[in-house]
């Protein structure tokens, strides 16, 4: 199993990026996927999960700004996060939940004015 996230960088508050994690390993469709984050100093927090059958979910302190989003014939799954706030800040990781010891390299996110 190999997760690579990317898409991470510098935005300002109240900015947007978008971010991608390709599968490789894993018949991707069948699993449910999930975003992670971890501040420095922190515990590494779950934001958000899209399961094989496209339902979503998130941590109440993204919903309504983050969107999480699969494309299953590119074994990708897709972060967008808008109205970027300063302790949305970390690095962001994706991770099948069915294979939960393969975590990848992540991307970092920072929102800094």
């Amino acid at each position: 199993v190999q997760l690579q996230a990317s898409g991470g960088g510098l935005v300002q508050p109240g900015g947007s990026l978008g971010l991608s994690c390709k599968a490789s390993g894993i018949n991707f469709r069948l699993y449910i996927m999930d975003w992670y984050r971890q501040a420095p100093g922190k515990e590494r927090e779950l934001v958000a999960t899209i399961n094989s059958d496209f339902t979503t979910s998130y941590v109440d302190s993204v919903k309504g700004r983050f969107t999480v989003s699969r494309d299953n014939v590119r074994r990708t799954t897709y972060l967008q996060m808008n109205s970027l706030r300063p302790e949305d800040s970390g690095v962001y990781y994706c991770n099948c939940r069915s294979f939960p010891s393969y975590w990848g390299e992540g991307t970092l996110v920072t929102v800094s004015s």
